[in-house]
């Protein structure tokens, strides 16, 4: 006999492999009906709920505030792996203004339409901090895995903010409703909290992150599926140690991330492969959980409220807190429009929205049930529409069509030289030219040739020609000569 008895897991894992499986299943299908993928994810959850067809019984908001940090933790670690460090500095400071003011202006503004809605002013102000932050899931899941093209300001402006704007959010959030809980205001002491925070996330996700950098550069492991494990080691460690110490474990997780994928990483395409597989199935778990805890009985009281706010929040909060903080640093009006209307909002908002819950507000569950609409009906409106405004207002990038195929090493230590890929256009030098023909330095070769569905395997009388996607192998002394026959190397 099993000292435990392992029905009650068989049945966890049966239920969640389910709703996993129906999840992935239906995630095809929003593309065609134009629905955000999250939502088909907590549709199946509020589906599978006590209100719905599945009957499932959940109430727990600590344990899904739990895995709804955990989940956090992966996606922005997997957001900063995958973000360029430069593009990261020179958009940091237009980010940066949209996560602490742009949220601090956000929630009062949405705290003053709940209060003319009826709220009380308290209730108000927790109800716009909970909601005052762009959610990374949702904007690296439509960004980057609906196939836009998306020019690299704005779209890099919208994930930095959406990768740093959380801490803000969360310590708005916790600070409310301990003034809620206790009746004193919030004081000069939470000025010098927010400055505590960051200084100590930023300072520890940048130490840790130039650590990783080096234990990465110099370990020896004896099998490739250690190096994503000691890379979510970097990743936990990133989040544990600064809060423990009372900074923003967030904040520190993304900085850490942006800096070890700086760096040149020992079998980086598995890393980045795990890293990404295991954020989508953070997503996936936690929008299934956050629906299990919606009551939709419940939000016929609130949907007049949650509909008007949300309302509120797209089409004047957001695209105005956008403009004023974006105006200082010359950004096209264009842009600035695209910013306001992508600022969508996602899981975290809702998970915010249990800490009021577990902390005994009065009025904590009206405050959830508001704000699962408000999300709900943002990422309908802003989300739903985002392609459609993307080619609206000309913001689709021109960067060339990925290759059909794509071609990648994969080594379980640092290699000299590297394999990029290029795009040949019309108007390169190289256009036409035989591959003999090409002034290679020694060491340097094109290894494959991607054109439309065929792999070519290049020779010596190989033509290049528009639209072929070339992999060039060169040493790292030689990649400034390779770029100036072939450009800008593809991402």
């Amino acid at each position: 006999m099993l000292p435990i008895e392992p029905i009650p897991t068989a049945i966890l894992l049966t239920v969640f492999g389910g709703l996993l499986a129906v999840s992935v299943a239906f995630s095809r299908a929003s593309e065609r009906i134009g629905v955000p993928v999250v939502l088909i994810f907590l549709a199946i959850g509020m589906l599978a709920g006590s209100e719905g067809i599945g009957g499932i019984e959940f109430t727990d908001y600590a344990s899904a505030f739990r895995l709804g940090t955990v989940a956090l933790v992966l996606i922005l670690y997997d957001g900063g792996l995958n973000t360029p460090v430069a593009a990261a500095r020179k958009y940091a400071a237009p980010a940066i203004t949209l996560a602490t003011i742009g949220v601090v202006a956000t929630a009062l503004l949405v705290a003053l339409a709940g209060y003319m809605m009826g709220l009380p002013w308290p209730v108000a102000l927790l109800l716009g901090a909970t909601v005052s932050s762009t959610d990374a899931a949702a904007v690296f899941s439509v960004l980057r895995g609906s196939g836009i093209a998306l020019k690299r300001r704005v779209g890099m402006t919208l994930e930095l903010e959406s990768g740093l704007n959380d801490p803000m959010a969360l310590m708005l959030t916790i600070a409310l409703t301990a003034s809620l809980i206790t009746g004193e205001p919030i004081g000069w002491s939470f000025a010098w909290s927010m400055v505590e925070q960051f200084a100590i996330g930023g300072a520890f996700g940048y130490a840790i992150g130039r650590a990783g950098r080096f234990v990465f550069e110099r370990i020896r492991l004896p099998a490739s599926g250690l190096f994503p494990a000691l890379s979510l080691a970097f990743a936990f460690l990133a989040f544990g140690v600064p809060t423990l110490l009372h900074g923003s474990g967030f904040l520190s997780v993304y900085i850490a991330a942006l800096v070890i994928g700086s760096g040149r990483l020992p079998y980086r395409v598995g890393i980045v492969r795990v890293h990404d597989a295991a954020a989508w199935l953070s997503q996936i778990a936690m929008f299934l959980v956050l629906g299990l805890l919606i009551f939709p009985s419940r939000l016929v009281d609130v949907a007049w409220i949650g509909l008007v706010i949300a309302l509120f929040m797209a089409f004047i909060a957001r695209p105005l807190v956008t403009a004023i903080c974006l105006l200082p640093f010359r950004y096209p009006r264009v842009d600035i429009a695209y910013v306001g209307w992508v600022g969508l909002r996602g899981a975290v908002p809702i998970i915010l929205a249990t800490y009021p819950v577990l902390s005994g507000v009065a009025g904590g569950e009206t405050i959830f049930d508001i704000v699962f609409f408000i999300v709900v009906v943002q990422a309908l409106i802003p989300g739903g529409t985002v392609g459609w405004v993307t080619r609206r207002l000309g913001l689709e990038s021109m960067e060339p069509p990925p290759p059909s195929a794509v071609l990648e090493i994969e080594s379980l230590k640092p290699l000299k030289g590297d394999l990029q890929s290029f795009y040949v256009d019309e108007l390169l030098a190289v256009n036409g030219c035989r591959v003999s023909d090409l002034p290679f330095p020694a060491g340097s070769a094109v290894t494959l040739i991607v054109r439309g569905q065929e792999l070519v395997a290049p020779t010596q009388d190989t033509t290049l020609e528009t639209g072929d996607h070339v992999y060039v192998i060169s040493r790292d002394e030689d990649k400034g000569l390779i770029q100036l026959m072939f450009g800008r190397p593809e991402e």
